[in-house]
């Protein structure tokens, strides 16, 4: 049985999330309603839960100010954020691979929330979510393994390549990392990130790391001065004009 306590300034909320997971009693139980971060602070300390339903905008305090409250050996709960924040702030969520439910909640969105936290307990770092909510874009991103996610500097990565229902992300060190997502994942999720473009139905690449293009066999990029990636003829004007911005 998984114990959680909710945060949340509004009273209504607070009810309502935790009537929305009486479905879940079986497995769940709500132990109390805190209606800002001291009390969570002092409810967290007293009933040990393993989850925090935690919203951001607190009165006098943000819910990312949380952990500050605990030592590193305290803090043996997952966070799930209940948020009404703008798609900005969405894509930091997803970049940071932390878990977030969108105001008005759904029950839906709610049990695959309380899913991927049995999937992955406590695998969280919310200091990739504050530097990605702090900055004008992310630059940081947290890639889900099989065992485990792995958080990398969007500079780091050179480019993504599908690979079936999967894609594998090559890093300038070398070692690539291999994500339970499609590459159409990646290119929703860096929408507005310059650095990054589609280049072919297989690739997306960083614009940064690109060092030349070869004409032959219907046309290359070298990404890095090693790796070959595939373009696609009708983009190429489009990519070098935007590659040139950065040499």
């Amino acid at each position: 049985m998984y114990k959680a306590i909710i945060i949340d300034d509004e009273e209504m909320a607070r009810i309502l999330l935790k009537e929305m997971l009486q479905p879940l009693s079986n497995t769940l139980t709500v132990e109390c309603l805190c209606p800002d971060l001291p009390s969570g602070v002092k409810a967290i300390k007293k009933y040990n839960p393993d989850i925090v339903f935690l919203d951001i905008d607190l009165p006098g305090h943000s819910g990312l100010e949380l952990l500050d409250f605990f030592n590193e050996d305290e803090i043996n709960f997952s966070i799930i954020f209940v948020t009404a924040y703008n798609q900005y702030a969405i894509q930091a969520f997803n970049m940071s691979a932390v878990s977030y439910l969108l105001k008005p909640v759904q029950m839906a969105d709610l049990q695959n929330a309380v899913l991927l936290f049995e999937k992955n307990k406590h695998r969280q770092n919310l200091n990739t979510l504050k530097n990605n909510l702090d900055g004008h874009t992310p630059q940081k991103i947290g890639l889900n393994t099989l065992n485990s996610i792995t958080f990398e500097e969007l500079d780091n990565i050179l480019y993504f390549q599908a690979d079936g229902s999967y894609t594998r992300v090559i890093l300038r060190s070398g070692n690539p990392v291999i994500v339970s997502r499609a590459l159409k994942y990646f290119e929703t999720l860096l929408t507005g990130h310059n650095d990054f473009v589609r280049c072919h139905k297989s690739y997306i690449v960083n614009l940064k790391h690109i060092t030349e293009y070869i004409k032959a066999d219907g046309g290359s990029l070298v990404v890095d001065k090693k790796h070959h990636v595939s373009v696609s003829p009708d983009k190429v004007d489009m990519i070098l004009k935007k590659a040139a911005h950065y040499l």
